[in-house]
């Protein structure tokens, strides 16, 4: 069965960037249709199961004013619904998981619960209506122009969606594909871009960031819990790549900074920085006793980090294979953490390790969907460059100021290993600004990108992929499209037009975006 379904604008994905679009877009007046993949909206925030990775001024500065009301949801969740301790009520920057890598580590369903709020106000007046379980399969075009995406439901259904204006919000840049829109992807040339990260030899589309499918687990000394032997366990525990210190399932890994070889532990108590910790979402030390029987924490280690092949542009077939395999080697960490990790105090093994797929809502503990760190990126009209907030790049100790900003962020240039065997490149950014140029398609007048495929380069996605500033990103896109439609201009010509461009930026800032930094330094 196929409905045909119109909207002002239409957005395809509902992860961190696509829930920040429909919200600007809804709250400006516009009739929206947002379709998700997974059962799940939210994306990095929920199917994926990756906590907020932010910059250090975040709990001061350095977001939007909606994606700061997100992160006053989350703590407002549990002060609201939860028993906590005296003490975790009253902080205020309360962290639920007190994670060492996230100020506000949680669970993926508090997310949820916390955007489907923020949302409500918008599906309940009907101005916003959302599709799970539907991606896009193809794409009708005139022209520079799209007419309508049609998507598929996990039934089978189809919907046709027309609208003025396009989102692409899915992790990977599905519609560029569809809609026949210029873009590029993998690593590209320093030839190409001069940027001093950048491959010496040719560019390689291939060449991406790992991703990772990501877990959710308790621990209850004592207790057994240990899984069926994955099926590639055996392949994992001998697999050993030549710039990796040590075998894949091991505690040593590299520095991502430095390369040198680092040994973590799993607990609190056995090392400096557990990994216990790392990525917690549930600190049961922050609620009364008996609320939880144990801390939960998600398995987003250097240790499962994919990186045997690209998911993007492969056979459906590829594409099926390596995503089994990610998740089989997760599974594997699992089961060698249960089985035959070493611990401090001479034993072998976590047997109490508990997957949890209550917290996931999926089968195994594992998330609804991989962490996907790297996109399609549009041929934008602008392309941000290392060269614009590498502070060795720059003489002046401040990134590149674009007249056009729609937004700031601000993260180290974090890549993780690469597809073509590459390790780890992480090297210091200076805050950044978003400008408006690297979310305009060079040709295509009527579609925006919301989410990692934006106008940036295998290098900078590093920085610009984060959870603050894919949502600022989404919401700038979703409030572009609003502004269009009521002026009757294009987005391209509110870039170029001054008046415009000064009266789009007034909006965003009359809204709570933040278009420049206050003087701080490199992170």
């Amino acid at each position: 069965m196929s409905q045909h379904i119109h909207a002002n604008v239409i957005i395809i994905g509902g992860g961190t960037g696509g829930c920040a679009a429909a919200l600007a877009a809804a709250r400006s007046g516009q009739s929206v249709v947002m379709t998700e993949a997974y059962d799940w909206i939210g994306g990095q925030l929920t199917s994926q199961a990756v906590p907020p990775d932010e910059s250090r001024w975040i709990e001061q500065f350095g977001c939007t004013a909606s994606y700061r009301a997100f992160r006053d949801g989350v703590r407002d969740y549990y002060r609201r619904f939860f028993p906590l301790t005296e003490q975790a009520r009253a902080r205020t920057a309360f962290n639920p998981g007190n994670a060492w890598v996230s100020r506000l580590s949680h669970e993926p369903r508090t997310a949820l619960a916390v955007l489907q709020n923020m949302l409500a106000p918008y599906v309940h007046s009907g101005k916003l209506r959302i599709w799970t379980g539907y991606h896009p399969i193809s794409a009708e075009t005139e022209g520079d122009d799209i007419r309508s995406i049609k998507v598929k439901g996990n039934d089978g259904d189809t919907l046709i969606l027309t609208g003025q204006y396009f989102i692409d919000a899915t992790e990977e840049g599905d519609v560029l594909p569809l809609a026949g829109v210029e873009y590029v992807t993998g690593a590209e040339s320093i030839t190409d871009t001069g940027e001093p990260h950048a491959l010496a030899g040719a560019a390689d589309p291939q060449d991406m960031q790992a991703f990772t499918h990501c877990l959710a687990m308790d621990y209850t000394p004592g207790e057994n819990y240990t899984i069926s032997k994955p099926k590639e366990y055996n392949f994992w525990k001998d697999y050993q790549a030549d710039f990796w210190p040590a075998p894949q399932l091991s505690w040593t890994v590299p520095s991502p900074q430095t390369l040198e070889p680092v040994t973590y532990a799993l607990m609190p108590g056995e090392a400096s920085y557990p990994l216990w910790t790392y990525r917690r979402i549930v600190d049961k030390a922050n609620f009364l006793p008996g609320t939880y029987s144990a801390d939960i924490s998600i398995i987003n280690y250097p240790q499962n980090d994919y990186w045997l092949g690209s998911i993007i542009d492969v056979p459906a077939e590829e594409r099926k294979r390596h995503l089994r395999s990610a998740k089989q080697l997760t599974l594997s960490l699992l089961y060698w953490m249960q089985t035959e990790a070493p611990r401090a105090d001479g034993g072998i093994g976590y047997p109490g390790l508990r997957p949890r797929p209550d917290v996931t809502g999926a089968e195994d503990g594992l998330a609804q969907a991989p962490y996907i760190r790297e996109s399609r990126r549009i041929h934008a009209e602008f392309t941000i460059l290392e060269q614009h907030l590498n502070p060795d790049c720059r003489t002046n100790g401040k990134a590149e100021v674009y007249p056009d900003s729609v937004g700031i962020g601000s993260y180290r240039i974090d890549l993780h290993p690469s597809t073509s065997l590459r390790s780890f490149i992480d090297v210091s950014s200076l805050p950044f600004q978003i400008p408006l140029g690297a979310l305009l398609p060079v040709r295509v007048n009527n579609l925006l990108p919301a989410a990692k495929n934006i106008g940036t380069t295998h290098i900078t996605n590093g920085c610009y992929r984060l959870h603050p500033v894919e949502w600022n990103i989404g919401e700038a896109a979703g409030m572009l499209t609003a502004f269009c439609i009521e002026r009757n201009v294009q987005p391209r010509a509110v870039r170029n037009t001054p008046d415009l461009l000064q009266a789009f930026q007034t909006r965003l800032k009359n809204n709570g975006f933040e278009l420049t930094w206050p003087s701080i330094g490199a992170v």
